[in-house]
């Protein structure tokens, strides 16, 4: 299990990573608009196991690398790290308003439903640049993995659960409250810190 300061970090920068405006919660707030709460209940669940698998996939692969390649897991902690400090810096730059413009195929069937959630968390090349940046400082190579895994991983499903619920539930009004430019950019001022604070550790540890 991770440590309990581990956790104390990762819960919110995770939960202010996920509900910050971005695909993932764009579909959950169209969704709520136009086929309801109950309905996209169904995409929501697609979407917090493709980011689950997500997850999973990242800490495997930059596991290995650590085990394997020590020297080159050096590396990808300062890419990473560096990266994660460019895109905590960029929110403080991004515009303020929220656009839900994009054009979707709603479609109504469950089943279509779960595979929109699962497609979108999946082929987020944004969702993959988070994981692969973010989860490997909080895990600690001298205890076992998978325990750790486990627990970070439920964490991020349920913060993704909820944040998406948020959105869905509160779509016009959470449309309006977000496009108030002070509102947005102190959610986006918080979250570049929480990055630019991970991208710092991760660098550095």
């Amino acid at each position: 299990m991770p440590t309990f300061a581990t956790l104390v970090v990762f819960i919110p920068t995770i939960f202010f990573i996920s509900i910050t405006p971005g695909m993932c919660m764009t579909l959950a707030m169209t969704l709520g608009l136009k086929v309801g709460l109950r309905r996209t209940l169904w995409m929501m669940l697609g979407e917090v196991f493709g980011v689950a698998l997500v997850a999973v996939s990242a800490v495997m692969g930059a596991a290995a690398i650590m085990l394997n390649y020590p020297t080159l897991f050096v590396w990808f902690k300062w890419i990473g790290g560096l990266y994660l400090i460019y895109l905590g810096c960029k929110m403080y730059w991004s515009g303020t308003q929220l656009s839900l413009s994009t054009e979707m195929d709603l479609a109504l069937n469950r089943y279509a439903l779960i595979s929109q959630g699962f497609v979108t968390a999946i082929a987020n090349p944004k969702g993959w640049a988070f994981m692969l940046s973010i989860l490997p400082p909080f895990i600690d190579a001298t205890r076992p993995i998978t325990f750790q895994l486990m627990a970070l991983v439920i964490i991020i499903m349920l913060s993704e659960f909820i944040c998406m619920l948020i959105y869905a539930t509160g779509g016009k009004g959470l449309k309006t409250l977000l496009n108030t430019g002070n509102n947005i950019r102190w959610m986006n001022g918080i979250s570049g810190t929480l990055l630019i604070g991970v991208g710092v550790w991760l660098a550095l540890s």
